[in-house]
């Protein structure tokens, strides 16, 4: 064997070790928990709605469920800063994680014993409970992910996290799907709040990361002010940090605006809960796998830049697959492809997009700001959908909204190449990013 061969062997044992230490293990069973609450308010309500003759203008609407993810970093100061009493004796981000990690499993039981057909009202509520449980045990569980990674592993992490977060989401869709053919929705949402557990045992047995600090003493109201400004401070101070902000609300959204409609999609094409179980979730789910395989292969071989770009440009060209599922019709083959090239897209972009939103964290400030950073990832795209999808799908027909929805990835692309060519990215990291000189970047 010669030399060339030999380093590349042990180029690929290295790259493939980090994904089985633990805290990268870790991170594949916070993912898992962090993914499901999604599936809950997302794919699998819209479904459950269309099947209850919900009209589309008021099932897009629920995605404004979603708002709440976006708002917060309103509140997630707090979860860096209050000490639980009793559980606090767990650490703090221990104790955190099984306080909300049981507010999701109640939330998602209660939405389970709605009924959409008799009160919308009380739906609305309780998906919006949904929502507000999920995005603070998301905050938990980002903070306890950046904190427990080492900075070599930013990277292995997030593909593991995005790991977890698909066997969540389709997981939960999955099972829903199934549930509800046989017992009914309620059934299916009871069902799926198990999986919560994963991220609640995972912090058990972790314990409290290595580089979490401790609040120490008790605050007086000055200090208790700081704590809530200082994140957002601290990530202003920085050369080009409007920018990047603008870049994390434009990313995405042509990729959020057409997500959360490919279930009505599916529905008027006539795709029944079978083939939906098979195609979305189960070729969409081996897509996306692979795509965060190949995403944690070009952000060791590209470098951080590189391979966000790359992911940029694959995530606008996947919608088009969309809008030719949408002109020709019914296709069980055309489902397929245009499921798995779009998962595909996402779990590359998953990898390397999360490891570089990872990267900009300060660890003074992880919960808070790591919150406002992925807040912004998805509002203006969940908006839009919100409020204008169901009434754009109507006006301009699936095949226009999904070429619109490419059209509006463009700005991000741009943006981010800028900043690559002028050295924002570099100048606006933060402290969780830092690594050695020999690292790609």
């Amino acid at each position: 064997m010669n030399t060339t061969q030999t380093e590349r062997q042990r180029s690929l044992a290295g790259s493939i070790a980090p994904y089985f230490e633990k805290e990268s293990l870790g991170a594949f069973f916070l993912g898992i928990s962090s993914g499901f609450p999604y599936a809950m308010i997302g794919a699998t309500l819209t479904t459950r709605l269309a099947q209850d003759g919900i009209d589309k203008k008021t099932v897009t609407a629920f995605t404004l469920a979603f708002l709440v993810y976006n708002l917060k970093f309103l509140w997630a100061w707090v979860v860096d800063g209050l000490r639980l009493p009793l559980l606090g004796r767990l650490g703090q981000r221990v104790s955190w994680m099984l306080l909300s990690g049981l507010f999701v499993i109640l939330a998602v039981v209660n939405l389970a014993l709605v009924d959409p057909g008799a009160d919308i009202g009380a739906t609305v509520a309780a998906t919006v409970l949904v929502g507000l449980a999920g995005a603070t045990f998301d905050i938990v569980i980002d903070a306890y992910r950046i904190e427990t990674l080492k900075p070599y592993q930013l990277g292995t992490g997030s593909g593991m996290s995005q790991y977890g977060w698909r066997i969540g989401s389709a997981g939960a869709g999955a099972l829903a799907l199934v549930v509800a053919a046989r017992s009914g929705w309620s059934a299916a949402y009871v069902a799926c709040a198990a999986l919560a557990l994963p991220a609640m045992a995972t912090a058990l047995i972790l314990g409290e990361p290595e580089r979490h600090r401790e609040p120490t003493g008790r605050k007086g109201a000055g200090e208790l002010w700081a704590s809530v400004t200082g994140p957002f401070v601290e990530f202003f101070q920085r050369h080009g940090a409007l920018l990047v902000l603008l870049f994390i609300l434009v990313h995405k959204i042509g990729d959020t605006l057409a997500n959360l409609t490919f279930r009505l999609l599916f529905d008027d094409l006539g795709f029944s809960n079978d083939e939906i179980a098979i195609y979305d979730v189960g070729v969409g789910f081996w897509a996306y796998l692979i795509g965060i395989f190949l995403g944690g292969i070009a952000y060791s071989r590209l470098g951080l830049k590189r391979s966000v770009l790359v992911a940029l440009v694959l995530m606008g060209i996947s919608n088009l697959s969309f809008a030719l599922l949408a002109a020709a019709g019914h296709s069980n083959l055309g489902m397929a492809g245009a499921i798995g090239f779009e998962n595909l897209a996402s779990g590359y972009g998953g990898v390397v997009v999360v490891a570089y939103f990872s990267a900009l964290a300060d660890l003074r400030f992880t919960a808070a700001q790591y919150a406002l950073i992925s807040a912004g990832a998805s509002v203006v795209g969940r908006f839009l959908t919100g409020t204008t999808a169901g009434a754009l799908i109507e006006a301009m027909g699936y095949v226009n909204f999904y070429l619109l929805t490419t059209v509006l990835a463009l700005p991000g692309i741009v943006l981010f190449w800028w900043m690559s060519r002028t050295g924002l990215i570099d100048a606006s990291m933060g402290t969780a990013g830092e690594v050695s000189p020999e690292s790609p970047g």
